[in-house]
């Protein structure tokens, strides 16, 4: 018996030595990749069929950024599910409900006076990450605490939201306050993949629109094969007058050509350089995992 215990021991030990020696190449090839950027690089990836994993500096909090919209779309649809909102029911929006921010939704409507549906909302927040859309559906979510109630109530700890857009805009400190694990934001893609958390109607929508979502197409969509689908969700923060920029974010599900999925979270936070290197630095990450763990040709 006690044979047996520690041959399967052995076994184990050599299994998990071997799976670390087939991803030596990527964890370095993205370790080089960050010394690039000049400020603090988190990843954290799994392919979802079958959780093989990989993570690169990932237990530290990372400037979270409009990231945090996936977990938002998660809870406003969740209040769909439970029957507290439908999808066409229309909240009336007056002009202080639209402040000067990153806005299509404000571009549409300056003047506000206007109903817009829970689903418009929705779309203009995940698809072309809309700051008013979001404080808006977070407002009426009941705030952060809610907010942060719903992503505990699903298992994710290591993500902490304590600001809304419009307060992150204030005051240049604030943004800080958000911050998640890129394994964090790995664990809520893989309850929208395994259609855990929502019904299948409210996620078939979540992943529609996060296959939609227009902004950030250098990073992790940057260097995928043509046609690849990317379901993603960017945090982008500003960059002040010294060059730092403490947010530049792509979280997203990459299909690989076996059909498998590969979930990943590239995280740079804190960087001197510019726009371009650090979404070089998502697009070359994510092509690395994409090529690690496509299937051999």
């Amino acid at each position: 018996m006690f044979k047996v215990y520690f041959w399967l021991l052995a076994l184990g030990l050599a299994t998990c030595g071997t799976a670390r020696a087939q991803h030596q190449s990527l964890r370095t090839k993205i370790a080089q990749l960050a010394q690039t950027t000049s400020g603090k690089v988190g990843v954290s990836i799994r392919v979802l069929e079958t959780n093989d994993t990989l993570s690169y500096r990932d237990h530290q909090p990372y400037v979270l950024q409009s990231v945090f919209k996936l977990a938002i779309a998660m809870a406003v649809l969740h209040a769909v599910d439970q029957g507290k909102w439908q999808l066409e029911q229309r909240f009336f929006l007056t002009k202080a409900d639209l402040p000067a921010t990153y806005s299509p939704l404000r571009d549409k409507y300056p003047e506000g006076n206007v109903r817009v549906s829970v689903k418009e909302l929705l779309t203009y927040m995940v698809t072309v990450s809309d700051n008013d859309a979001c404080d808006i559906l977070l407002k009426r979510l009941g705030g952060l605490q809610k907010l942060t109630a719903y992503v505990r109530q699903l298992g994710v700890n290591n993500m902490v939201v304590k600001a809304s857009e419009a307060q992150m805009q204030a005051a240049w400190p604030v943004q800080y306050t958000n911050w998640s694990y890129p394994s964090a934001q790995v664990e809520l893609l893989a309850k929208v993949y395994q259609q855990t958390a929502l019904s299948k109607t409210s996620n078939t929508l979540l992943w529609q629109l996060l296959l939609a979502t227009s902004v950030g197409p250098k990073r992790l969509k940057g260097l995928m094969p043509e046609g690849t689908p990317v379901a993603h969700r960017t945090g982008t923060s500003s960059t002040n007058a010294q060059g730092l920029s403490p947010g530049t974010n792509d979280v997203g599900i990459l299909q690989l050509p076996n059909g498998q999925h590969l979930a990943i979270a590239v995280f740079v936070t804190d960087s001197y350089a510019d726009m371009t290197a650090r979404e070089q630095v998502i697009a070359k990450i994510a092509r690395a995992a994409y090529d690690e763990f496509a299937p051999e040709k």
